[in-house]
């Protein structure tokens, strides 16, 4: 089994050689996984691990990549793939997105509609790079968020409450 820890590990590994080259790529996709769980299989990580396990994974990240050379050119940006949970009050089709860089706005919650697409846009405008499909032409980038005030000041990950070992109990004691 590859854990969210797994992950960030051999992520700060290659940043750690990255740091000492003075290169970076332009943009890194990661996948961290944990975060949709096994639900109660047996003798899998139990809900709670497995989130607890994803939530500290993207800290330790951020934590390195704010200790980094590269930190003040840098932006994070964080999305869940589907919205896990279901529908809630507002829209069912809704999920988690984060911004997290020094040009970032610090506890601020931007209620502007965006989709995937203001993802991909964001990165697009970023480099410069022209929007060939009317979908990324009309998609709202989310500048809102950016502060032309940066704040370098690095992150520190907070240490997980919940045990990532803990374990789905046999199914004959479910």
């Amino acid at each position: 089994v590859i854990t969210d820890q797994i992950r960030a590990s051999e992520f700060l590994r290659e940043l750690a050689e990255r740091e000492k080259s003075g290169e970076m790529a332009n943009i890194n996709i990661l996948t961290l996984t944990s975060d949709h769980t096994n639900g109660t299989s047996p003798s899998s990580p139990t809900p709670k691990a497995m989130v607890a396990d994803n939530d500290l994974a993207l800290g330790r990240m951020v934590e390195g990549i704010s200790k980094s050379r590269f930190w003040k050119k840098s932006l994070i940006l964080v999305v869940e793939d589907d919205a896990q949970d279901g529908l809630d009050h507002v829209n069912g089709h809704r999920t988690v997105a984060l911004m997290i860089g020094p040009n970032v706005r610090r506890s601020a919650v931007d209620s502007n509609h965006y989709t995937q697409l203001s993802m991909l846009r964001t990165i697009q405008e970023l480099f410069r790079i022209p929007a060939r499909t009317s979908t990324l032409k009309t998609a709202r980038a989310m500048t809102s968020v950016f502060t032309p005030q940066a704040d370098a000041a690095p992150y520190a990950a907070i240490a997980n409450r919940i045990p990532l070992d803990q374990m789905n109990p046999p199914a004959k004691a479910l």
